[in-house]
């Protein structure tokens, strides 16, 4: 047996005994000296008061998932009465953004993770971590089913129920292929870790297999046929970062293919990159043409088996082709996952690609469950729903018409509840009541001038035009956590002091003011070193400097220093080295 050294029994003893409150140590080295003063914390890393009774009394909070809106949730959670359990088939939170940049060896996929239990494991809350997936959710007994495949056996599954007062889901979504036939069986996907390190492999695959001898042009030409679908950000990305990687690193590795490779990009609609300005559409066309990029719209896939991929041309007369390939890369949007599906089914939420819930993240119909991220959707209520509520609310002296005065008084009110009203006030340049009104009327309106109901609803007749559904993103995902975490930090504040908007259909106030999501820009890498990003105010920038951005952005968004560290780490031995084609 080993002997221990004095700095490890002592580095034993000081662990093992967590009720030291307070300790100098002082070390000597080479004639100088050096302090460190330790002051245990008694609530988490000191003497731990783990009675039965106390934990009966924490709410217990359930939280599905590990992704941008669970680890938020997580990350921000302050409030020690709660007894938080996650529950999730992966134990680390992945940055999904940089994806595309681990598919062909930019960065490693240890950069950007980390595991779940560091993020928690400092906090003061009892957050315990259980890896497995949950397949069913009993709303009515509060409870969830999960299934463990760490069994001993690997045959078997182990089942866990795990009771909650509090249930957060975010889950995420799964790939949406469709239904189209062979995607599932053929194509690689983008979603998560592993889903980059098979495309990883397989690019470099797809090079061995061409370099191999006895092999004609026609056969090397499909093996390095590499087809991407669909012109999101996503698979842009990707398609820009494996042009980069072939050009930068790969034809250095096999010169005598580099004639033989070729990428295309499809996709359905017109353009790629719709959700951006038209300025950032039309520049990465044109920069995808002038790399040589194979970008072909309108064209609909609808068929892909193991050696070519069928497409249908959205107009000239809906013509078929089929495209040779080496290795299919699927982005096209995301689908429902199944237990949601059925979780929808059992609570009357039928015919819908996502959870419903209320503007404070509450799943429509279920007080106690919150539903975050790409497995839920904000249905937004109207205002012209709550019309007659409003002018009741707003009609103090119930004489059956408001005063411009009367209204004022819950105009903030209103557009907190409804932000839509400020949105279509806004995009109309109006700033009060009597300018909404002299829009719907066309004439002369004063501050004195009393209205009635139905004038009221013609001032708000196209309100309800402006709502709109949020993008299923990592940024609405990460806010939606933060939200949430800090209504839970102070809910029992606000049940005593009320902070939100008036309610119009009863009494009070809403306990929270409702989540609004704050829209910080969007980047569309496009290779070359090259960036395309839409900031706040349609500011549009494209270019090597804002690659530079881009790089500030994301190592400034890695949720450890770890992370931060080894990702930039990454991007310096690339620009050194290059990037790595290695398989391991």
């Amino acid at each position: 047996m080993q002997k221990m050294t004095v700095f490890q029994k002592f580095s034993r003893t000081f662990r093992e005994n967590s009720s030291l409150a307070k300790m100098l140590i002082v070390f000597t080295v080479s004639g100088g000296g050096l302090v460190a003063y330790s002051d245990a914390n008694p609530g988490n890393g000191g003497n731990i008061v783990n009675s039965a009774e106390n934990d009966s009394k924490k709410k217990r909070v359930v939280v599905l998932g590990t992704g941008w809106a669970g680890t938020s949730f997580l990350k921000y959670l302050k409030d020690p009465s709660y007894d938080v359990q996650v529950i999730s088939p992966r134990n680390y939170f992945a940055f999904t953004p940089l994806l595309p940049s681990v598919t062909c060896g930019t960065v490693e996929p240890r950069s950007i993770v980390e595991p779940i239990r560091n993020i928690v494991r400092k906090k003061n809350v009892d957050v315990h971590y259980w890896e497995a997936e949950c397949f069913k959710i009993d709303a009515e007994n509060k409870k969830v089913y999960c299934r463990s495949s760490l069994s001993s056996n690997q045959n078997e599954t182990e089942e866990i129920v795990v009771d909650y007062d509090y249930l957060v889901i975010s889950i995420g979504a799964r790939v949406n292929t469709f239904n189209i036939p062979g995607v599932a069986e053929n194509c690689h996907f983008l979603k998560e870790i592993e889903d980059a390190q098979k495309i990883r492999r397989t690019i470099v695959d797809c090079f061995e297999r061409a370099s191999l001898p006895n092999l004609s042009d026609e056969e090397r030409k499909k093996i390095l046929h590499f087809v991407v679908v669909g012109g999101g950000p996503t698979g842009v990305e990707f398609a820009a970062e494996l042009h980069d990687y072939v050009t930068e690193d790969l034809v250095k590795l096999y010169p005598k293919l580099k004639d033989a490779v070729q990428i295309t990009l499809l996709e359905a609609t017109d353009h790629i990159l719709n959700m951006f300005d038209k300025r950032i559409t039309a520049f990465a066309e044109e920069k995808f043409q002038r790399d040589g990029i194979n970008l072909k719209t309108g064209a609909m896939v609808v068929n892909v088996s193991d050696k070519e991929i069928t497409t249908k041309e959205v107009k000239n007369g809906g013509s078929v082709a089929t495209i040779p390939y080496g290795m299919v890369v699927w982005s096209t949007g995301i689908g429902t996952r199944p237990v949601i599906m059925d979780f929808m089914k059992q609570i009357g939420q039928t015919n819908r690609r996502a959870l419903a819930t209320d503007e404070w993240l509450r799943v429509e119909g279920c007080d106690n469950i919150y539903a975050l991220g790409d497995c839920a959707t904000i249905n937004q209520r109207k205002v012209m729903e709550d019309i007659w509520a409003i002018f009741h609310k707003a009609d103090t002296d119930n004489s059956g018409t408001l005063t411009v005065k009367e209204f004022h008084e819950v105009l903030n009110d209103v557009c907190e509840r409804y932000p839509q009203v400020g949105l279509y006030l806004k995009s109309k340049q109006m700033h009060t009541l009597v300018d909404l009104l002299k829009d719907s009327k066309g004439d002369a309106v004063k501050e004195s001038v009393e209205i009635n109901l139905e004038e009221l609803k013609l001032a708000f007749s196209q309100v309800d035009s402006q709502m709109k559904n949020l993008p299923a993103t990592a940024q609405v995902a990460a806010q939606q956590g933060s939200y949430l975490s800090d209504c839970f930090n102070r809910m029992e504040k606000c049940e005593k002091s009320p902070e939100g908007p008036i309610r119009f259909r009863g009494e009070g106030r809403h306990r929270f003011r409702p989540f609004r999501y704050k829209h910080f820009g969007q980047f569309a890498p496009l290779g070359g070193e090259q960036t395309a990003a839409q900031l706040p105010g349609d500011w549009v920038s494209i270019g090597h400097s804002t690659q530079w951005l881009w790089y500030s952005v994301y190592a400034s968004k890695l949720v450890s220093w770890r992370t931060r560290a080894l990702v930039i780490s990454d991007w310096g031995r690339r620009f050194i080295f290059g990037r790595d084609s290695s398989c391991i």
